[in-house]
């Protein structure tokens, strides 16, 4: 059994870092320029883009830092859990997969219309994110 909540069954954001956008005039903000999708259409990339603000950068991290630890109580949620994929015992590289079950902001951050707005205009139609990695 499992202390920590299963966020994989909620299928929309459920926290407050990131804004909600219910109707499309919501979206504008989150748009590319025609000059940034004209960019990626030609070469396949896209730079300085910002995609996330300071705190939310922070807020982010703090999970990731609290996931790091193999004793976390979300530990099982995790389809994959490295603590570290290093060959070097002098450095760590922690990989994981999952985290979006876990923390709100993981979890919400595959609905964060930074995100979503810019991927539908990149690929012409909708997205849903369903996978994520941790480095």
């Amino acid at each position: 059994m499992n202390p920590i909540e299963d966020l994989s069954k909620y299928h929309y954001a459920i926290g407050d870092l990131f804004p909600q956008v219910a109707e499309r005039k919501d979206w504008e903000r989150f748009l590319l320029s025609n000059e940034q999708v004209e960019f990626y259409r030609e070469n396949g990339y896209l730079t300085g883009v910002r995609l996330l603000d300071d705190e939310q950068v922070a807020a982010l991290r703090k999970e990731v830092m609290e996931l790091v630890d193999p004793t976390h109580p979300g530990n099982s949620l995790f389809y994959e859990f490295n603590s570290n994929e290093s060959a070097d015992p002098q450095k760590i590289l922690f990989h994981a997969l999952g985290a979006w079950r876990i923390t709100p902001g993981l979890h919400d951050i595959l609905w964060h219309p930074a995100f979503t707005v810019a991927a539908a205009q990149l690929l012409e139609g909708s997205v849903r994110f369903w996978h994520d990695q941790i480095f």
